[in-house]
């Protein structure tokens, strides 16, 4: 690992030459300095897009996006130990997501520094305001994601240049947040709105995605976190406690700052909600705007920094695709989080993938324990990307749809319960979900407890996997109790009990094949039960294959089915299609769904030894092993990574670490 930058200790020089490519007009470093860069509009314009390529990371996509009731880690190695919340059994923690936003926010200090001073004609006035707007809000996102997972935290709004001292304690995240809060008004009376056409890409900030980030972070200074005396160091871990801000006035406040932020982007009604939740994320791997993506990662190429979204969180492949190339998702969806949804939301097949790729290019069904994350898939692209790591697929760092969740969040806390336009907001997300059919929408509640109940779970299955859930759960003060909860809901799933007792155990599909633009969401499939299966009349041993659940070669048959030619109706056995009706013999795969015949798998959906057919599976029983209440809600620096280099932070680890 890299040795931290305090407070970004180097000169903004450096990062701006060494880290951007296309200043290819530009002066040596030894003889460049702000005044230059700062002379013409555009050259300012270079400074202000050069921040852009660190407001993401790869942490933020892999390792800090897994660990939650959305996903969990397929590895064994630190990757695990992290998704488990072991944070205490890795040689250096991660660091990466908190050196590369300090970057961005040395980008950031030295455009607000230098922007205002720049001597322009009327008619670029425009212009600068909108760059200097765009500066504020990437300093307060940067912050917001140090801030998410670390807590208090070295601040800084000077850039480096103009510091007497590299060194920096921790300063109070409420502190933090405010700033944050107050850059992001100043962003939004600088920046134009989308259709005014200045800034042509979602993966720059308009006043639209600043009033949208103003709201979450808004959320986020006025939830819970895991807090402790900083006063005193060393610190006194008896003092640690998950609480909100004590200043009650203030949070009313943000909570107010968040909901007319999101009521000022419903109101100009230049976003909306797509009609078909797939193509929002087709989208991202075409990478078209559209008006629900209100701010995108955008990369591409071999020079473009190493997210890999799409490849640590995309879809699996069995060896080396001869199309696509090698598949390489280092995480699974967590297996309830598939029925977490209502038959008919469309939202379920596209954020759960049930297929994996194998070497010819066919489509094989996955099992609950091997679907993968079905957003960043490899197969909506055009094309294959720069490399197989490297798939040019953008990351969604705000939707319209989340703008109208936490629209009706802030509302239900203002109000002590939602008001008419929060069940709204909440109704136009559920609406999209089911194809605007009002029948399946479902009650909104309206008591305060249980409507935030709907938004806790709604966020889910709206954004899953996109990186929020983990601080979600945090800012609401329930990480813990929650993924305790969840863990004991994957042991119900998995021996068929509660809400999981019908949960079908066997599905029948045929080859499909898959090929670039895609237009596949889900592998169609048949399911069966119990009474089908006995039709067949399998033979002992093929009744003992279908039903060993530890086993990759096991799991699954091949059967022959008869289709109705006229109406496409599917027989199970000859016998069963009717006298006079043409058909035609398909081969199908009968596949045990609580098994591990998929590309991906974590071994069969089994909690319980049973003789020659399953086995306690290992990975559920170990989930989030390394979880401990009041203490892992924030993440702890690296001791000789970070705390070593900067003085400020000498006896300044988190106080349980």
């Amino acid at each position: 690992m890299k040795k931290i930058i305090n407070i970004i200790a180097i000169s903004i020089l450096l990062l701006i030459f060494s880290s951007c490519q296309d200043w290819l007009d530009m002066p040596s470093e030894s003889k460049a300095d702000s005044s230059s860069v700062f002379s013409t509009v555009s050259r300012a314009e270079m400074a202000v897009v050069g921040a852009y390529p660190y407001l993401h990371t790869q942490e933020l996509g892999y390792q800090l996006l897994m660990g939650t009731d959305e996903s969990s880690s397929t590895e064994s190695n630190s990757k695990y130990n992290v998704s488990n919340y072991d944070y205490t059994n890795l040689t250096g923690m991660l660091s990466s997501t908190y050196t590369t936003m300090y970057r961005a926010i040395e980008y950031a200090n030295v455009c607000i520094r230098n922007i205002p001073a720049m001597s322009v004609s009327e008619s670029e006035q425009a212009k600068v305001n909108s760059l200097l707007g765009e500066a504020y809000a990437i300093r307060a996102y940067a912050y917001w994601n140090i801030v998410r997972f670390y807590g208090d935290v070295p601040y800084s709004d000077i850039p480096t240049a103009d510091l007497t001292s590299f060194s920096s304690s921790r300063v109070s995240r409420d502190v933090i947040w405010d700033n944050c809060v107050a850059d992001l008004q100043k962003a939004v009376g600088l920046l134009p709105w989308k259709s005014e056409g200045v800034v042509a890409t979602a993966e720059r900030f308009t006043k639209n995605s600043a009033y949208g980030i103003l709201a979450r972070v808004a959320l986020h200074a006025a939830g819970y976190s895991l807090r402790w005396d900083l006063n005193t160091v060393p610190y006194d871990k008896n003092t640690v406690k998950i609480a909100q801000r004590d200043d009650a006035a203030r949070v009313k406040q943000l909570y107010q700052i968040a909901a007319d932020a999101c009521a000022a982007v419903i109101a100009k009604n230049e976003n909306s909600l797509l009609s078909d939740y797939d193509q929002v994320f087709r989208d991202l791997a075409l990478k078209q705007y559209n008006n629900e993506s209100m701010l995108e990662y955008g990369w591409y190429g071999s020079e473009s920094p190493d997210v890999r979204t799409g490849y640590v969180n995309g879809v699996p492949t069995s060896g080396t695709s001869a199309t696509f190339g090698k598949g390489g998702p280092q995480m699974i969806v967590m297996p309830t989080l598939y029925f977490e949804f209502d038959e008919g939301d469309q939202r379920r097949d596209v954020s759960v993938c049930n297929y994996g790729i194998l070497s010819n290019d066919n489509l094989q069904m996955s099992t609950y324990v091997g679907a993968c994350l079905g957003k960043y898939r490899i197969d909506w692209k055009a094309d294959r990307g720069t490399s197989d790591s490297k798939r040019d697929i953008n990351f969604p760092l705000l939707r319209y749809s989340d703008v109208l969740l936490m629209y009706a969040e802030a509302l239900n806390e203002l109000n002590n319960g939602p008001t008419a336009a929060a069940t709204d907001a909440v109704k136009a997300v559920r609406l999209r979900a089911f194809k605007k059919d009002e029948s399946k929408v479902g009650t909104i509640p309206s008591g305060y407890n249980d409507f935030k109940n709907l938004i806790i779970k709604e966020r889910k299955l709206e954004l899953s996997n996109e990186s929020l859930r983990k601080s979600d759960l945090t800012r609401w003060g329930i990480l813990y109790d929650y993924l305790t909860a969840e863990k004991e809901k994957l042991y119900q799933l998995a021996r068929r009990q509660g809400q999981y007792a019908n949960v079908g155990v066997y599905r029948a599909y045929k080859t499909v094949k898959g090929v670039f633009k895609n237009p596949v969401i889900a592998v169609p499939y048949i399911l069966m039960s119990d009474a089908n299966i006995a039709s067949l009349n399998l033979s002992a041993t093929e009744t003992t294959t279908l039903n060993t659940l530890n086993s990759t070669s096991k799991g699954y048959l091949e059967k022959t089915f008869y289709e109705n030619k006229a109406t496409g109706a599917v027989y199970f056995t000859q016998s069963d299609v009717p006298a006079g009706a043409e058909v035609t013999a398909v081969s199908y795969t009968i596949l045990n769904m609580f098994g591990c015949h998929s590309v991906k798998q974590m071994g069969g959906l089994s909690v319980d030894d049973v003789t020659g057919l399953a086995s306690a599976n290992k990975w559920i029983q170990d989930m989030f092993y390394g979880m401990q209440k009041n203490m892992v809600e924030i993440l702890p620096f690296n001791t000789t990574n970070i705390i070593d280099v900067n003085p400020g932070l000498i006896n300044q680890q988190h106080p349980l670490y």
